[in-house]
This record gives structure tokens, C-alpha cells and sequence, in this order.
């Protein structure tokens, strides 16, 4: 918990009488060296009361250290007893929301260990579900990437009867996708064989300017849809199943990234040691 306003002056005070307290009268630091210890401690402070570790290596600089970004308490042995996880990282620097390093510390309630590590980046967090239908929470782990993509990056692990094991994430669904006469796109669903056209004569302007389309509609030359990665997986329920899958999406673009034309919404539901394709759809941007 940060400190209040008053707390964080008295410790300034007391931090203050400390370091004078440190040296012998007659032999206390004075000027620019007294002055580099004092911001220092009071740097270190400062970051202990925001939750960033800040240690200062022998030139005085300051790095960010290790800190615990969430707590959970989750029954994911399935021994009925709750088992204590700790969601830890580094910062890029001192005050960075982005995590250099990320893992879990795993204490189990019959006292084994485990460490999981997941990709660095922004938000981390676990979330408890149980994907593979055994009867015990799996641990979802995910990171956004940053950038314009929003990308999240993820990792799936059980630990039932205290055997950590690592389940893979729904696969990549086959999208292609290319611009075509006559301002419109064609949109292909190769798991499904399906393929949804697009129309594009509101961007007629846009798309003329970037020498994509002549006047008349017609291309200047071929023009592949842009298929990001699937930028975040959500649980749902599944009708007619039992427990929880996964949503992914997936956004097609036209010219540049912002240029969104929609997404493709895929369900998955995990049986038999595998992801099964519930369906797939397309979402037109603004429909």
C-alpha cells in the first residue's frame, strides 16, 4: 500500500536524522557528497512506497529490482486446499510499467515449489480456469506486448497431483485475405472453407490516394489484407459442453494497421488432448 502524504514526510525526517546519525560529529558528509547520499536513500524511498525494489549499484545510479505484482490463492493441485502463488517481475527501469522479466512462484499447500516464467511486457496477470475439464483450475498467464497490435502473449500450465505440465494454446486459425476490383476485398476461412466479401467503397478516397485503386475501382497492382496474430484469448462458456473454451480474435486491416475491416472470432474447446474449432466468424468493423 503506497504511503500517505504525512507518513512519507515523517519518513523523510527520520530517514534525514539517520544518515547524519551515521557519521561521527565533526566527520559528516558535507556538500555535493551529502547531498548525492540523501537523494539517493530518499530515490529508494520513494520506490519501496510505490512497490519497485530500487537498488543503487557502487557508481550511485539506481536500477529497479524485483517486485510482486499480483497475489492469488487458488486451489490448482486439486487436493481441495489452497495454494499460494505469487506473480513477480523487473521492471525496465524504476517506475516502468513494463516487465523485463515476469514468472509465478508456486507455494503448494503440501509444500513443494514451483516457478513458471512468462514473457515479458505490460499487465501481467494469471487467471484460474479449468480449460482441460480434469476438475482442476489450470493456470492462464498472459502479457500485452505493447504497440499498436495490443498483442497479448500467453501460457498454460496445470498442476493437478502436483505434476506441473504445460498445455498448449488453441492454434493459429489459416486466414488469407487480398484487396480485389471494384473496391472490395475477398476474406478466406481455410478451417472452415468459408470466404466473406468486403466491402470497401466507404474507404474509396483513402485507398485512391495511396495508389491502391484507380478511379474506376480497378487495383494498380495485387494487395494482401494485413492478419495480425490472435490478440486476445477470452474464456466463454460453450453450449452443450462442459465448462469453459476459448475466444480468440484475430483483426484484419487494409492498408496500415489502423485501417481496421474487422475480426475473426474463434471459438475452441479443449477434448481428447486437443483444441477443437467450435466455429469461426467474421465481424465486420462498425456492423
Amino acid at each position: 500500500m503506497p504511503f500517505s502524504a504525512n507518513t512519507f514526510s515523517i519518513f523523510r525526517q527520520v530517514l534525514h536524522n539517520s544518515i547524519l546519525a551515521a557519521y561521527p560529529k565533526g566527520k559528516r558528509m558535507r556538500g555535493e557528497k551529502m547531498k548525492k547520499e540523501y537523494m539517493l536513500a530518499l530515490l529508494a524511498l520513494w520506490f519501496m512506497a510505490a512497490g519497485t525494489v530500487v537498488i543503487a549499484d557502487a557508481g550511485g545510479k539506481t536500477k529497479a529490482g524485483k517486485m510482486v505484482i499480483h497475489r492469488y490463492e487458488a486451489d490448482v493441485t486439486g487436493d481441495g486446499k489452497k495454494d499460494a502463488i505469487i506473480l513477480e517481475g523487473i521492471p525496465f527501469a524504476a517506475g516502468s510499467p513494463y516487465m523485463k522479466k515476469i514468472w509465478a512462484r508456486i507455494a503448494a499447500s503440501e509444500g513443494k515449489k514451483y516457478k513458471l516464467p512468462y514473457e515479458p511486457g505490460y499487465e501481467p496477470e494469471i487467471r484460474f480456469i479449468d480449460l482441460n475439464h480434469d476438475g482442476v483450475k489450470d493456470m492462464l498467464g498472459s502479457s500485452n506486448s505493447g504497440g499498436s497490435g495490443g498483442i497479448n502473449q500467453y501460457r498454460l500450465d496445470t498442476l493437478k497431483g502436483g505434476i506441473l505440465k504445460y498445455l498448449p494454446m488453441p492454434p493459429v486459425l489459416k486466414l488469407s485475405g487480398k484487396f480485389e476490383n471494384a473496391l472490395s476485398a475477398r476474406l478466406n476461412i481455410e478451417n472452415t472453407n468459408e470466404t466473406f466479401l468486403i466491402d470497401l467503397r466507404k474507404r474509396k478516397k483513402d485507398y485512391i490516394r495511396l495508389g491502391i485503386y484507380q478511379k474506376d475501382g480497378m487495383l494498380n497492382e495485387p494487395f494482401e489484407l494485413m492478419i495480425d496474430p490472435v490478440a486476445v484469448y477470452k474464456p466463454v462458456k460453450i453450449k452443450g459442453k462442459k465448462g469453459c473454451g476459448l475466444e480468440g480474435y484475430q483483426q484484419i486491416s487494409g492498408a496500415y494497421h489502423a485501417d481496421k475491416l474487422g475480426d475473426v472470432k474463434a471459438t475452441w474447446y479443449f477434448e481428447d488432448g486437443k483444441w477443437i474449432l467450435v466455429r469461426a466468424k467474421w465481424q465486420p468493423a462498425n456492423a
